[in-house]
């Protein structure tokens, strides 16, 4: 099958058999010259589903089984409680199995939590700082990646979840260059080289086997036949659920970070919180709100005049807006802990599970990093509040009243 057709294929609705065949040829093709298999797994709909499947595939013997394979689930601490818990059920099912499970989690002091309200560093936002995804997901899994690398020898095929219709530039990227490395469009999204990852060229391929399934091959897959026996009985209806259920497919929520403060709007968690079983977890509304409000200004520190660089020249940014306060960070604790305790209180009534939006070790992190008056790398704390009035003066010599933008909020 070449580029036109797979895009035709796309097109048109396949039947789950011929899906299911498709990802299956995917994988015989190319997994044959890898001895190890990884698979990226976030718990998310299109990675849940490439991993139940490609196990159902091994595990009856329609694709030939690697030497090793592991699992790297992207634990954010951040995720949504249906998928989170979904998320344990299935690693459960998969250690049951023999299959060997790393938990791929960033380090305390990044973790987003941590960072924002221990080291001070402002919630993300899309117009100036958004650093979460490769901090608390990118970054701990190409590390785990590469550790794993170094106790093996020869090659190691990575298998995503990637998609075609997923957003249109993923399409793009995946046109220009669904042809590299001698890869065939419809055996599945296929590269020698992790684009993000330079330390493991040579040793490290990727392979999105479900790159022509639709979401309606997902939602079918997570929601009807994986949790059949016959197709592994694995726990995958929760997490279709977590994006809407039936109606998934028309409200097309996009289920991430629980309060994520990088969308306009919770939808996801709308969308749960009409479900009886997850109601309870209406507090966790607050959440969003509290990051937004931590970016104003009464909450951090700026720069005061001229702001000369490392390399001498002057900032593009004068008197820019930095890091939160510790009166701040400790309001922002305290209303995640009073969330947390809110939604627990009702999932023990209930007997249901409970979130973990910041556990003791974090806790103790976060006030231990306040304690020690810590600030990010380049503020030393006595810098004046960001509602402080003053003008800025640019290296020419110009001074004018200094105005806050909506990108720095």
């Amino acid at each position: 099958m070449n580029q036109i057709d797979i895009f035709a294929a796309g097109a048109r609705r396949l039947q789950m058999t011929d899906a299911i065949e498709m990802t299956a040829q995917s994988l015989i093709a190319y997994g044959a010259s890898h001895d190890h298999w990884g698979i990226a797994w976030s718990g998310g709909k299109d990675s849940s589903a490439t991993l139940t499947l490609v196990m159902w595939l091994l595990d009856t013997d329609r694709v030939p089984r690697p030497k090793t394979l592991t699992v790297f689930y992207a634990d954010t601490r951040q995720e949504l409680l249906p998928l989170a818990h979904a998320a344990h059920q299935i690693m459960d099912e998969l250690r049951e199995r023999g299959i060997d499970v790393q938990v791929v989690t960033a380090p305390l002091d990044k973790r987003f939590m941590v960072y924002i309200l221990g080291r001070g560093v402002p919630p993300p936002n899309n117009n100036t700082l958004r650093w979460c995804t490769r901090q608390i997901k990118i970054d701990p899994m190409q590390h785990a990646l590469e550790q794993r690398l170094a106790e093996l020898d020869g090659q190691v095929l990575m298998i995503t979840g990637v998609r075609q219709g997923e957003s249109a530039i993923r399409d793009q990227r995946i046109e220009m260059s669904c042809s590299k490395d001698g890869a065939e469009c419809g055996q599945g999204w296929y590269q020698k080289v992790l684009p993000e990852a330079k330390g493991l060229r040579g040793r490290l391929a990727t392979l999105a086997p479900l790159l022509h399934w639709r979401v309606c091959h997902v939602w079918e897959w997570l929601r009807h036949w994986a949790p059949e026996a016959e197709f592994g009985d694995w726990s995958t209806a929760a997490i279709a659920e977590a994006y809407g259920g039936d109606e998934a497919e028309e409200i097309n929520a996009r289920t991430g970070c629980t309060g994520c403060p990088l969308v306009d709007s919770d939808m996801a968690l709308d969308n749960l919180l009409t479900n009886p079983h997850w109601a309870y977890l209406a507090p966790l509304k607050r959440i969003k709100p509290l990051w937004r409000e931590l970016r104003l200004p009464q909450h951090r520190l700026r720069k005061a005049g001229l702001e000369i660089l490392r390399s001498g020249k002057a900032a593009a940014n004068p008197q820019r807006m930095g890091p939160l306060t510790f009166e701040a960070r400790l309001m922002g604790l305290e209303t995640i802990l009073s969330i947390q305790a809110e939604v627990n209180a009702a999932a023990r009534v209930q007997r249901r599970p409970e979130v973990d939006l910041i556990n003791a070790e974090e806790e103790a992190r976060i006030r231990e990093l306040i304690a020690l008056e810590t600030w990010p790398d380049g503020w030393d704390g006595d810098e004046p509040l960001a509602t402080t009035v003053m003008d800025t003066v640019y290296a020419n010599g110009a001074v004018q009243p200094r105005l806050f933008s909506e990108s720095e909020l």
